[in-house]
């Protein structure tokens, strides 16, 4: 699921720190050089909420906030693949989306 936000319409926005609020943390993935957040949902280490969130321009040359969220069921069942069970919808990531969009409001 993905939530775009105009930039613009955000004050002293800063997405580590928002993220880190929301109970986020950050995770480094050394294979493909990248990182994103995370949120587990149990002690365990899956199932969890993995947030991707980048910023960006459109087609107007507005500064967007992109994020995009999906739920992460389990880690990869067999050697040498970087699937995994997720899912871009449902309940759980639509209720994470909306509380997001709520913490979002304290930027606005």
């Amino acid at each position: 699921m993905k939530l775009i936000v105009n930039r613009s319409r955000l004050t002293n926005f800063n997405a580590d720190h928002f993220l880190r609020q929301a109970g986020f943390a950050y995770i480094f993935d050394n294979k493909m050089g990248h990182g994103s957040y995370v949120r587990r949902l149990t002690r365990e280490f899956y199932p969890r909420l993995h947030l991707y969130i980048k910023e960006e321009r459109d087609k107007e040359n507005r500064d967007l906030v992109v994020l995009e969220l999906h739920l992460d069921q389990k880690k990869a069942s067999y050697e040498g693949t970087r699937m995994h069970s997720a899912e871009y919808d449902g309940e759980v990531v639509e209720n994470e989306m909306e509380r997001l969009k709520n913490l979002m409001r304290n930027y606005v």
